[in-house]
């Protein structure tokens, strides 16, 4: 019997991937829903492709666009609880977030309420509600696989292993397009060399957070709550080839590694069929090709954002939400011209030591946190842009 599937986010990188292998899988996998946010056209190639007929938007305008698109018989709705109703459709299997910011919180907890296994590429999600997603987790309320190639190689290395054994998790680094700039050089970066990533092909924001490294210190964050482990646990190298995507050091001093070429589908394909694997005709290393691979420490006076997570991930309660929502308000400062590059780890440093982190009790915590960031964060760009 096929599994059913809900996609989040199908119209950025991670979502369009991941229909990509559910086409390849069609005949294991059945596509029950698709959400996007503003991108109706794709949405609607996209369903007429995957014969998906439960289709949602972010708001009213995108979704009478759409039903314009799309056979009369295909549920078009829009908003938060219609994204809600869709990942809780009892007939569903798998969801598949792959939702940017704040937008993927309500449906990754009603999904693990209803017990279904997320497919998680949404780092806010950890992020900015870790303690509240495994409190689920503790209650038997569904699973997460996660989709991020880092905290993917991290699970397979992990997959049955005691966790006793392990010493440290080992999470890479290509270290974006900034990884050769000297720090003077950093100062005159704009947004457009930012998004000359030298591996990886990514949505713009996620682009600019690996040239700073903030792409990395959410990582941290989300992997110690992903696999219960505290900032102290947790290593960050760089590796410019990207082809470790990470690893695992036990007790003994041995690692253990996952290797494949950059591409984002191992992770997502992954995700959609464990426990088990199946041959998605994805791209080879290549043997008789010479394979190097070089390993370094990230310089973190260069780097700061390292160490924003270790704080953020040992204060806990709302810091990791201040820390991302910072950033994010940030970036698109630097995206309008309005600040420099290491300006938006001035913000975020800022914003994080103003904030008094509380317990995280409620979603509203998160929210409450999130909203009182942004807002500090406007604040102290108003008083540095130039």
């Amino acid at each position: 019997m096929k599994k059913k599937v809900v996609v989040l986010g199908s119209s950025g990188s991670i979502g369009k991937n991941t229909v990509k292998v559910l086409e390849m899988f069609s005949d294991r996998f059945e596509v029950a829903g698709l959400a996007v946010k503003s991108s109706v056209e794709l949405l609607a190639e996209q369903a007429h492709k995957l014969n998906c007929r439960n289709l949602v938007t972010a708001d009213q305008a995108g979704m009478e666009k759409l039903k314009t698109l799309v056979p009369e018989h295909t549920l078009c709705r829009c908003g938060e609880s219609a994204l809600v109703d869709l990942v809780t459709q009892a007939d569903v299997d798998i969801v598949v977030c792959a939702i940017v910011g704040t937008g993927g919180l309500l449906p990754v907890l009603a999904a693990l309420r209803a017990n279904k296994r997320v497919a998680l590429a949404s780092k806010e999600v950890m992020v900015m509600a870790g303690s509240l997603v495994n409190g689920l987790l503790d209650k038997n309320c569904g699973c997460i696989i996660p989709v991020d190639s880092e905290h993917s190689a991290i699970f397979q290395c992990l997959n049955g292993r005691d966790p006793q054994e392990v010493e440290k998790l080992v999470i890479t680094a290509s270290g974006g397009a900034f990884r050769d700039w000297s720090a003077e050089q950093l100062e005159k970066a704009t947004w457009r060399d930012a998004l000359k990533h030298p591996v990886w092909s990514m949505g713009s924001k996620i682009t600019i957070d690996s040239a700073t490294l903030m792409n990395k210190a959410l990582e941290i964050v989300e992997a110690g709550y992903l696999f219960r482990v505290n900032a102290d646990k947790i290593d960050v190298v760089l590796h410019k080839q990207s082809l470790v995507h990470s690893m695992i050091k036990m007790v003994d001093g041995s690692l253990i590694a996952q290797l494949s070429q950059p591409d984002m589908r191992f992770a997502i394909q992954y995700a959609l069929t464990y426990p088990e694997r199946f041959n998605g005709q994805l791209p080879q290393l290549d043997w008789q090709q010479t394979l190097q691979l070089d390993f370094a420490l990230p310089d973190r006076r260069k780097y700061p954002s390292i160490d924003f997570a270790y704080n953020a991930l040992r204060i806990g309660g709302t810091m990791p939400a201040v820390m991302n929502a910072a950033n994010e308000i940030a970036v698109e400062h630097f995206c309008s011209e309005a600040i420099t590059l290491p300006q938006i780890w001035q913000c975020v440093e800022a914003v994080m030591n103003k904030h008094n982190a509380v317990a995280l009790n409620a979603l509203e915590d998160a929210l409450t946190a999130d909203r009182e960031a942004r807002i500090a964060a406007e604040e102290f760009i108003a008083k540095i842009r130039r």
